[in-house]
């Protein structure tokens, strides 16, 4: 067994268990987006990222838990990452239903980046779904840096392809946000709640709401009212 803290939560786990495994084994939730239960993990998108006791930042789906390793699954530096990692996703596919929803759990209000909107973000989930549990092979990646794709052989119609549908089962970015296609701004933000909670905050965490401004309501950025406002109470009564 392999001993180590987590968020400041001393734990035994089997040595080759990952960092994520070890999150979610507590309860603790760690967003992943080119993470899937049944495939192998690829450490592609990077939302998982997690901040050790030296300061690294690393993608919990593929670190394996050490002895002695101190693990800060929310700190301000993760939580800020995870926002500008969502930035990036929004601008390469702001269409994807997905990415719109993790920009509202994290607050992402606004896209600094030039929107690209390639409908792919290159996670890899459609290949590892065709090679691992469809066993076909009959897509993958093609170049490298701007240029990388994904396709079939030399862009022909796969002889092995049986239009199973599991590639399109498993994209993140195949559902559409509910402003269709040609929405008018690149962050919808229109499921995030007004309605404060305000628990007490404890270090990085928010006892049993998880991790401290994750709803979205009891720590925001300073551009964000005070849900203690009488302007946001005005707007809670009249919902």
């Amino acid at each position: 067994m392999t001993r180590l803290s987590l968020n400041g939560i001393e734990v035994d786990l089997e040595e080759g268990t990952t960092l994520l495994e070890a999150a979610q084994h507590l309860g603790i939730e760690i967003p992943t987006l080119c993470f899937h239960q049944g495939l192998s993990a690829y450490g592609a998108c990077r939302l998982c990222v997690v901040e050790l006791g030296d300061g690294r930042l690393v993608s919990a789906c593929t670190y394996p838990v050490q002895e002695g390793l101190r693990v800060r699954t929310h700190s301000p530096r993760v939580l800020r990452a995870r926002r500008m990692l969502i930035e990036l996703l929004l601008s390469i596919c702001p269409s994807s239903k997905r990415i719109q929803d993790l920009a509202a759990a994290h607050q992402v209000e606004r896209v600094r980046f030039s929107v690209r909107d390639e409908r792919c973000i290159l996670c890899g989930l459609c290949v590892r779904m065709c090679a691992e549990q469809m066993m076909a092979h009959a897509i993958g990646f093609v170049n490298r840096g701007y240029r990388r794709r994904i396709t079939t052989p030399f862009d022909l119609p796969s002889d092995v392809c049986r239009r199973c549908g599991g590639c399109l089962y498993i994209c993140p970015v195949c559902e559409l946000r509910c402003q269709g296609p040609e929405a008018t701004s690149i962050v919808c933000g229109a499921c995030v709640t007004p309605a404060p909670t305000c628990p007490p905050v404890y270090g990085d965490l928010a006892c049993y709401m998880g991790a401290a401004g994750e709803c979205g309501t009891c720590v925001r950025e300073p551009r964000t009212p005070d849900p203690h406002s009488s302007d946001l109470r005005g707007r809670r009564e009249s919902l």
